[in-house]
Formats: C-alpha cells, structure tokens, sequence
C-alpha cells in the first residue's frame, strides 16, 4: 500500500484509491487517465488481459502507475476477488467508477434470451455486484463516491434500443436508490448520462466524429463530481454534443 499523499490544488484526489470497471479503454481508460492525473491510486478491470495490458502500459507512460486486473465484473467470485486485490494492495477503496458497458441492437422481438441476459448482465447487474460488493467498507468509513455511467438512452427510447434502453432505465433507477440509501452513510452516488460518444462502442456509421462528445468529456464530469465540495453532491449529469447531427 503505498504512503499516503498530501493533496494539492493540482492533485485534488492524492491519496484516495479508485476503482474503474471497463478501464482498459474507450471512456473508462480516459477517467482512469484523469483520475490518475487527479492524484488517485487507480485500478483498472476488464475481461481481456492483453487489453488491460496495453492500457496499463499506455497510463504508465503518462506516469499514472494502474494496477490492472482481469475480471468478469457480472460473476459475483469475480467481483469479490477485485474488490479485495484493490483493497490488498493500493488501500481502502474511495471511489468506484461503474463503467463497464456494451449494447446489442435490433428490433427486440428479434432478439434473443442470450443477447437480453448480456446486456442486462453487463449494463446493470454488474452495477449492482461491485457496488454491493464497495459499499460495506465504504459504509464502515463512512465516506465514498460511487459514479455509475449511464446514457441519455437511460431516459429516451429509440427503435432497436430495446435492451440496451432497458438496461440503461433501469441503471437509472438503481442508481437513485442507491444515492438514496448511502447519502446517510456520507456516500455520494452519482450518475452520468452521456449522449453518443466517439468511441470503438459504436460504429457511428455517416457521423462526423468531431462532432460527438469524446471520452474525456466524460471524464471531465467525473472529476467534477469528485471534486464537489463535501457539503453537496452532483446526483446526475446529462451530456449532448453542442452540434446536432
């Protein structure tokens, strides 16, 4: 565990350990780059080893030493294993990013049982596993923030966005109740609902990506909320590009 770290108006975060699920690219790469910035000791998750790989190699030349580790954050053996390495090693945990996230599309009646089960179990079940599995200690020290990545799809429906607007509803919803019942405890739940993203998620077929929000917008709101004084917290932020396409 390393020693503990003044905090400085450069490195606001210095000392506190942060945990971001999906961190081995896209949006949870570019908040484990800023958080790292920040002054956080941060750990990344993932399913694929040579990805958590090469984005621990890419943040360490940036100087931001991530500890990466290889999970399935939908199977509750692996969620507790991740929690308590990141624990074991870089220190009582201060902040989680529930990050990780896919979509599968189409007309919903054409999808089937497997596709409904994966994107329910990456976009919200997995919410629910590592955020269960942070909140005791959390609770215990009472203080932490826990940020969940949404989507604007969370609050609006589109055709072929069944499953993904149906998790993403509901990620909405167990976030509120979450903010609701940890707040007591010194908790801070926050959650973000980002427009389309420039990122490998989607292929964004036709659209100028210049014109979409880009990872480290969102990672921008993140440590903003991290950084709201400790009197107040940011419950949610929706995020749209200034250009309609």
């Amino acid at each position: 565990m390393a020693d503990a770290e003044p905090h400085t108006d450069e490195r606001p975060l210095a000392g506190r350990v942060a945990l971001v699920t999906g961190g081995s690219r896209g949006i949870g790469l570019a908040i484990a780059r800023r958080l790292g910035k920040l002054g956080t000791r941060v750990a990344i998750c993932g399913r694929r080893a040579e990805q958590l790989d090469k984005a621990s190699k890419e943040l360490d030349g940036e100087g931001i030493a991530a500890l990466a580790i290889v999970a399935d954050v939908t199977r509750a053996a692996d969620v507790t294993f991740l929690v308590e390495r990141v624990e074991a090693e870089l220190g009582p945990l201060d902040i989680l990013v529930n990050n990780a996230g896919m979509g599968i599309f189409g007309l919903f009646h054409e999808r089937s049982e497997t596709e409904w089960d994966t994107v329910l179990d990456t976009n919200l079940k997995s919410v629910f596993l590592v955020s269960r599995a942070a909140a005791p200690g959390m609770i215990k020290r009472r203080r932490g923030n826990i940020v969940n990545i949404s989507s604007l799809a969370g609050k609006n429906a589109f055709p072929n966005g069944g499953l993904y607007c149906a998790s993403k509803w509901g990620l909405m919803g167990l976030s509120n109740c979450m903010a609701e019942e940890l707040r007591a405890h010194g908790i801070r739940v926050s959650v973000i609902c980002p427009g389309s993203v420039a990122t490998e998620f989607s292929t964004h077929s036709g659209r100028d990506l210049a014109t979409l929000l880009q990872a480290d917008d969102v990672a921008h709101s993140v440590a903003a909320i991290l950084t709201e004084g400790p009197q107040s917290f940011i419950s949610e932020i929706s995020m749209r590009p200034v250009q309609k396409t």
